[in-house]
């Protein structure tokens, strides 16, 4: 039975919690007890009862062991330095191309981001491996940094992605038709990125260095020869990568591995790789203790974002809340404007997994009921939610860039940062509206696989 007020203050002490600044685990956590609370009348066994059947089958759920070893799959392949050889090869390979960087930023990007699933670290390994290096080819500042912060959305929308598997987590979608429904947006979102840096390097040359392509002091050669790669590291690195991505979306779409297990398959390669690369046994026990501190408060939002759900639905919010919007009369585009308009508005203030724990039971039931397909639904809302990230005032992934450069000693204001990527927020915003209207790009190949 629903109750308005139960409801308001369900959503009011959430939001309230939030914008103080309580952990947004936390908030779930108080938000779901005390609804609880009040709809069993006060009746404390009851709420202990129920609070301790949904942590239980959250933390049982065999699902939700793809998350570490997902981020362990990374964390071997970046430590591992294949990803900064494959950057380096791709480099070597675009000699003579306008904006060669910056396209191979780009693609450098698309390939982390097949490893990784997180944006954030796309955001910080890229500052580091191709900022310095665009920097010395004498590339604005600021367009350089917006290149890195910009192409790192990349690593939420390309399987294997944290957001794509906490998406399927909280809807109880297909987490393997989630995966290859970003692979053609993914693919999209890359050519119109480097479509852009092209046209930037032939209408605006000096944002790239003026064409400058070669080295010319000794000192200056000395650096190119460092920062070179051999045929030989680029080759074995780039065939590991391959190795990592074919095992696990191949996996997954010939009914070999479910996602938890291709998830163990890729780490495990992550792993034979890193070795194969020069890992010590002290930086395995490194790369899997940092995992367990990043993806521990994770798991413990999802447990949280699940109770938080199961009171919505005692309470009867989510239904009050679609009868609501039918009420109003918009259409399905208008819902979707301001959905997109509230993702990007979070997106200014907390992280992209807290912003889905807060919307998705909401929004994806909303959009279903409106007509959307709910695999393009997703798509659309990681763009958004990842869009969200470099809006300012607040985007995260700008802040990330800027303190990731702090070695280099450089007064790169966090401005400039958020000028320089407003063409990709644009892009992605464009991307977004294409999905929508097309939404076939994202469900092709998970009805062709599945």
């Amino acid at each position: 039975m629903f109750d308005v007020n139960i409801a308001l203050l369900l959503v009011v002490s959430l939001l309230v919690m939030v914008a103080l600044g309580v952990h947004i685990a936390v908030a779930l956590g108080m938000a779901s007890i005390l609804g609880l609370y009040i709809v069993k009348d006060g009746n404390i066994a009851v709420v202990q009862a129920t609070v301790g059947s949904a942590t239980y089958h959250a933390l049982r759920d065999y699902i939700f062991a793809v998350i570490p070893l997902f981020m362990l799959m990374g964390e071997f392949i970046g430590k591992s330095g294949a990803v900064t050889d494959v950057y380096r090869g791709i480099n070597r390979a675009l000699r003579g191309i306008p904006g060669r960087l910056a396209i191979a930023t780009v693609l450098g990007n698309s390939i982390f981001s097949f490893v990784t699933g997180v944006s954030i670290a796309s955001a910080a390994a890229f500052s580091r491996i191709a900022y310095p290096e665009m920097k010395r080819y004498g590339y604005d500042k600021g367009f350089a940094l917006g290149a890195v912060a910009g192409s790192s959305c990349l690593g939420m929308l390309i399987p294997p992605s944290v957001l794509m598997i906490v998406w399927g987590i909280l809807t109880e979608r297909s987490i393997g038709k989630i995966f290859f429904a970003g692979i053609l947006p993914g693919f999209l979102l890359v050519c119109m990125f480097i479509l852009y840096v092209l046209a930037t390097s032939i209408f605006r040359p000096h944002l790239t260095g003026d064409g400058v392509s070669k080295p010319e002091t000794d000192h200056e050669l000395a650096l190119e020869r460092t920062n070179d790669v051999s045929l030989a590291a680029f080759l074995s690195s780039a065939f590991g990568i391959a190795m990592v991505v074919l095992s696990v979306l191949g996996g997954i779409w010939m009914g070999i591995f479910s996602p938890t297990e291709a998830a163990g398959v890729g780490a495990l390669v992550g792993l034979a790789l890193g070795v194969i690369k020069g890992m010590r046994f002290r930086d395995i026990i490194n790369s899997i203790l940092s995992v367990g501190r990043t993806s521990a408060p994770i798991l413990l939002l999802l447990v949280s974002a699940a109770l938080y759900s199961r009171t919505l639905a005692m309470t009867g919010v989510t239904s009050a809340i679609q009868g609501m919007v039918a009420d109003t009369g918009f259409g399905p585009y208008m819902v979707l404007t301001i959905m997109v308009l509230i993702w990007f508005m979070l997106g200014m203030v907390i992280d992209s997994i807290s912003i889905m724990l807060l919307t998705l039971t909401i929004f994806e039931p909303i959009a279903v009921n409106l007509g959307f397909d709910p695999i393009a639904f997703a798509i659309i809302g990681i763009l958004a939610i990842e869009a969200g990230l470099l809006t300012p005032p607040f985007g995260l992934l700008v802040y990330t860039v800027q303190s990731a450069i702090q070695d280099e000693k450089d007064d790169i204001t966090v401005t400039r940062i958020f000028a320089s990527s407003m063409p990709y927020w644009l892009i992605i915003l464009l991307a977004m509206i294409v999905i929508a209207l097309v939404p076939e790009i994202a469900t092709t190949l998970p009805n062709l696989m599945f």
